[in-house]
């Protein structure tokens, strides 16, 4: 792939988004992030950077405009965005959390495939790689409506590939596991305080669950993402590929 790849990503500007965008970046890449995050997005170097909630029609239809405009098409997209959610056994997770969660989730996948997929077609190439979790292919208690955002992030993904790769364009989704940093952190503390244990004891939980026992590195989901992206990948679609040292169990 060539410096001209042009690659819209969500969620861009911090965590697994930012190391996607870098690793884009890094291989000459036209890049641009949109992100929820203002302080997050000011402190985005050498790329394309726009502050904005991805799971609106109007902010995600500005940038697509402006994208669009100033590249003349579009090679990647990467819908990065999600929130955690509460921790919360179903009974205790209000209406209000859970439509936040599914709007993230998965409205915002929807709001951007929606523009890339014409696009897409009538160039006859690109492709999609959604980030959806281990909790898209696997329960999760105590986190149903993430989850259920990231079985839905599947659904769609699998739905696109039918529909666009008789275009050329292809659709994959990532299941990362547990990626190391401050995002992974604050979801076991939450659960740690939901369940009335010490962070240790589900930290060690999620690690004995995974024949590879660490916690996956960003730069690793970074990873698949350029090679799903990669013509190595051409007829790798409609595909929930997980990067998490192999899921053995999940615990409550």
């Amino acid at each position: 792939m060539g410096s001209s790849l042009r690659v819209m990503v969500t969620a861009g500007a911090s965590g697994i988004g930012a190391a996607i965008a870098s690793r884009f970046a890094a291989e000459g890449a036209l890049v641009s992030v949109l992100d929820a995050d203002p302080v997050a997005v000011a402190g985005v170097s050498g790329l394309h950077a726009v502050a904005g909630d991805c799971s609106d029609p109007e902010v995600v239809d500005r940038w697509f405009d402006d994208r669009l405009a100033a590249w003349g098409g579009l090679d990647v997209l990467v819908n990065n965005a999600g929130i955690a959610g509460p921790t919360a056994y179903v009974e205790d997770v209000s209406p209000a959390a859970w439509r936040e969660t599914l709007a993230v989730g998965i409205d915002s996948h929807f709001l951007t495939s929606r523009r890339a997929a014409g696009v897409m077609k009538a160039q006859r190439s690109g492709s999609i790689v959604a980030i959806s979790s281990t909790a898209g292919l696997y329960g999760y208690g105590m986190r149903s409506p993430y989850a259920a955002a990231k079985w839905a992030v599947i659904g769609l993904v699998k739905s696109l590939a039918i529909e666009l790769g008789p275009h050329g364009v292809r659709v994959n989704a990532i299941c990362p596991g547990s990626v190391d940093g401050p995002r992974m952190r604050g979801v076991i503390a939450r659960e740690a305080e939901g369940r009335g244990v010490d962070a240790s004891v589900v930290e060690a939980e999620y690690v004995q669950g995974q024949s590879v026992h660490r916690f996956v590195e960003a730069s690793e989901i970074a990873d698949m993402a350029w090679f799903l992206a990669s013509p190595e990948a051409s007829m790798v679609t409609g595909q929930a590929i997980a990067v998490d040292g192999h899921t053995e169990t999940f615990h409550l």
